[in-house]
């Protein structure tokens, strides 16, 4: 079944170039066909069956939507990953600025990590570009002349995450438009930029890995976002909660899945989200496991007993399966959302500001080259069906699912360890990023073709977190592929 897929999934990107993107829907039900039929093979299959356990029923069509694993699969590791690889290289997303220190609102932070892998080292003031470090961070930039070619940056004002020349009546719009800004709904909470505490971090300098932060500690953070912020009463128990002792047959989480499929859709939609969204940060920290460590430089690497730890069915009771399909659904999600965004980035005074002309200039057309591909895919999620009822009951629901999120955004200040902190904010952003561009269709719609927006516009800090949590979930499926590789040779 796996090498057929394997050759299903070649012959495919082949057809792809050739014929164009209706050919994912011939391989969509080509593979599964191939799927039921592999039901009915020989027994033969069994042992190859048993040491692909993690996979073996990843397969076939997600709930909610109408989309299945292998096209995302094949998709994303031969169009998306590579694209998104190059273009988070890029010096405009490599540099997020993020306040590290801000105090845990929740409980006392008193587990900060001492582990030198915890630790992250702060990016140089000499090290970023000067269109990025100085002036407002957060709007459009008032250039004081028409050149664009900057040569020192005291010769503009307010250089900042997107470089422009207005004209005198977007001058006065940008007025109107930034104090809208100021009072705009965010879905998570932003750090203030201009904090002296907040410092700038090359994010390709501080990868993402295991770093040894675990434990209670770790286990809190979560257990808050699941057990506070997913719309779970206390009397519903959820599987496998390390902070619960085991109920015996009453863990199987058969009860908690029925109160699941009991939830409105966007109530269920919010669960999946949070499970994709921690399972690919797993899955990073299996990739990316310290294998050996002594007196010149630590091995880095994937951990594929680690891996089956978390993903397996067998060590997991069956939720290996669901948390995995639900990084599917996430990336299906934050796919939507890129695809919908594109035209905010395809209007021509709209430039990924650093200071360097060249490196702007194909900075964005490696953007509107990747925003090409988010839109070509052709079994997008419906964000349609959500908060479709009454009008002043999909308000309240909306507000509430807003403001849950945002609440998961401020829990990320209570991780003890730095790094981890740093990707899970900037994931979490990310996430609430691609929320906040699904539920604003129609200002989208409305953009203006030569001057900012009222009704939205996105930050530098947005925009770099979307294409890097992206690029984070695009990293996780292509990983995948390489742990399915791993067990089979395992095997």
């Amino acid at each position: 079944m796996i090498k057929n897929t394997i050759q299903s999934a070649g012959l495919l990107v082949l057809l792809w170039l050739l014929f164009g993107d209706f050919v994912l829907v011939w391989f969509h039900n080509r593979v599964k066909t191939e799927t039921y039929n592999n039901q009915y093979s020989s027994k033969e299959d069994a042992s190859d069956s048993q040491d692909q356990s993690c996979f073996c029923h990843l397969t076939g069509v997600l709930d909610d939507c109408f989309c299945d694993i292998e096209s995302i699969d094949v998709f994303n590791n031969f169009k998306i990953y590579p694209r998104i690889q190059k273009l988070t290289e890029r010096d405009y997303f490599r540099y997020y600025r993020v306040n590290l220190n801000r105090p845990c609102p929740f409980w006392a932070d008193d587990s900060h990590c001492s582990i030198k892998d915890c630790q992250v080292e702060p990016c140089p003031e000499s090290k970023i570009p000067v269109g990025i470090k100085s002036g407002n961070y957060n709007r459009y930039s008032q250039v004081a002349n028409a050149n664009t070619d900057i040569v020192d940056c005291e010769q503009a004002q307010d250089l900042g995450a997107i470089n422009s020349t207005l004209s005198n009546y977007s001058k006065e719009a940008f007025e109107d438009w930034a104090r809208h800004d100021d009072a705009q709904d965010h879905f998570c909470e932003l750090d203030d930029e201009t904090s002296p505490d907040a410092d700038y971090v090359d994010l390709l300098l501080n990868p993402e890995r295991y770093t040894g932060y675990k434990g209670p500690s770790a286990w809190r953070v979560w257990n808050s976002i699941y057990e506070e912020n997913c719309f779970k009463p206390r009397s519903v128990y959820r599987p496998l909660n390390p902070l619960v002792p085991p109920r015996g047959g009453d863990d199987d989480g058969e009860g908690f899945y029925n109160w699941l499929e009991g939830l409105c859709l966007e109530k269920r939609v919010f669960y999946r989200l949070i499970s994709g969204l921690h399972s690919s940060i797993n899955i990073h920290l299996c990739a990316e496991y310290l294998l050996a460590e002594g007196w010149g430089k630590s091995l880095w690497g994937p951990n594929v007993q680690e891996f089956r730890q978390r993903f397996d069915p067998a060590e997991t009771k069956g939720e290996g399966t669901r948390r995995l399909k639900n990084l599917y659904f996430l990336y299906l999600i934050e796919l939507r959302a890129l695809s919908k965004v594109a035209p905010y980035f395809d209007r021509a005074f709209v430039n990924l500001y650093t200071g360097d002309h060249q490196e702007d200039q194909a900075s964005k057309e490696l953007l509107l080259q990747f925003f090409n591909e988010t839109k070509a895919f052709p079994m997008h999620f419906d964000e349609k069906s959500m908060f479709a009822g009454q009008k002043i009951e999909a308000k309240t629901l909306k507000e509430e699912f807003r403001l849950h999120f945002k609440n998961i955004s401020r829990i990320m200040d209570c991780v003890g360890c730095s790094k981890c902190r740093l990707w899970g904010k900037l994931q979490t952003q990310g996430l609430g990023t691609a929320l906040k561009i699904l539920f604003s269709e129609k200002e989208i719609k409305n953009l203006p073709e030569h001057s900012p927006s009222k009704g939205f516009q996105l930050t530098r800090q947005e925009i770099v977190a979307l294409l890097n949590g992206f690029g984070r979930l695009s990293t996780s499926i292509h990983q995948l592929h390489s742990f399915r590789a791993l067990l089979k040779e395992k095997r």
